[in-house]
């Protein structure tokens, strides 16, 4: 690894944060709009450079766990101040945001890593003792948070009562510390990838404590700028989805996509390196974080501020929600995968995404 970082892994991120306090200033018109989304961008990639500089110090399985808390902080963060902004519009918010979140994770992130890896080395290998594990645990938190509100009596449409909400609050925060704990602790050696990467960058001598402090730093100002940006970019979002005639869901789409940027990066650079299993840990670490951390912070803001909040899905979701988690069970309960795989899931995502648009 590079003694030094380049420039651009400092200079983009101010960059982006300057563009996120002029646009907070003068208001975000079309040719400001472009200019952040360019920012959003660069600053999405950078945060990538920088997590997994203090991944590569850390070590696995801790580096992955850093990127996942830091992109679910950013989601979190997004949902909620769109909820508290938006009031009654914005109560299927949440619900949109954490399925678009597992579908683009669990078909999209992992359909991609699968592909790609099984062109480059034919079939790639990972441990499916912590796979599985984490698949299981994202399964009950799914359907004790998107599934079971359609069905409960004691409030209507697809809500939950307040008591309700706190038990599933903190069951999701309790099953996402445990597996944190499994995890870093327990059985971390179910999480370490094997020693067969083609990526110069694992060998590498690792940076020393500086660098990786100074890495975070700019990871927490890249992630800061992607949360300021696209809440600023939220509105000429949705006013792009109404003018199209596109479904209200699509803007919990699109705020999936932006937060997930940087670990799809990071797990399809890791896939393509033959680290397979660094992939499932960023795939399935950051799919069980999306609902374990952010459902208890927005169980907590609705209940405090009095918010609309509705969980449940429709049926046809539903459907395409246990077919995903059919597949996936599938495809993680070998450890070995090979393109057929990934071609499978690519497909689920590409119905995830056409019925969204088109229901």
């Amino acid at each position: 690894m590079k003694q030094k970082n380049p420039a651009w892994t400092w200079f983009v991120p101010l960059l982006a944060f300057g563009l996120f306090l002029v646009a907070l200033m003068t208001g975000v018109g079309p040719g400001l709009a472009l200019l952040c989304g360019l920012g959003l961008g660069g600053a999405v990639f950078v945060a990538v450079h920088h997590a997994e500089v203090v991944a590569h110090r850390v070590g696995e399985p801790f580096g992955t766990l850093v990127l996942a808390l830091a992109v679910t902080a950013i989601e979190s963060s997004l949902i909620l101040s769109m909820m508290i902004a938006g009031g009654q519009d914005m109560a299927v918010l949440a619900r949109d945001a954490l399925y678009a979140a597992v579908m683009i994770i669990c078909t999209g992130v992992v359909g991609l890593c699968l592909l790609l890896g099984g062109l480059a080395h034919r079939e790639q290998t990972f441990r499916v003792e912590g796979a599985g594990a984490g698949l299981a645990a994202l399964i009950v938190l799914a359907a004790l948070t998107l599934v079971l509100p359609a069905f409960t009596t004691t409030t209507p449409g697809g809500t939950y009562s307040p008591s309700q909400l706190v038990f599933v609050a903190v069951s999701s925060a309790v099953l996402w510390g445990i597996f944190v704990f499994v995890q870093t602790m327990r059985h971390r050696d179910y999480f370490i990838p094997a020693a067969n990467s083609s990526d110069p960058e694992v060998h590498a001598e690792p940076p020393t404590n500086g660098q990786a402090w100074a890495s975070f730093g700019f990871l927490l100002l890249s992630l800061g700028s992607v949360v300021g940006l696209a809440k600023l970019l939220s509105p000429t979002i949705e006013r792009t989805v109404a003018a199209a005639h596109a479904p209200r869901a699509v803007v919990g789409m699109v705020i999936a996509a932006l937060v997930l940027l940087p670990e799809t990066w990071a797990a399809v650079r890791a896939a393509r390196a033959n680290r397979l299993q660094t992939s499932m840990n960023l795939a399935v670490g950051s799919a069980l974080a999306s609902i374990g951390l952010t459902v208890p912070l927005v169980v907590l803001a609705s209940i405090s501020f009095d918010l609309p909040l509705v969980l449940g899905l429709a049926p046809k979701e539903m459907s395409l929600l246990a077919v995903t988690f059919l597949v996936s069970a599938i495809t993680l309960g070998t450890g070995r995968t090979y393109v057929m795989q990934g071609a499978v899931h690519l497909v689920l995502f590409a119905a995830y995404l056409f019925l969204a648009l088109v229901p």
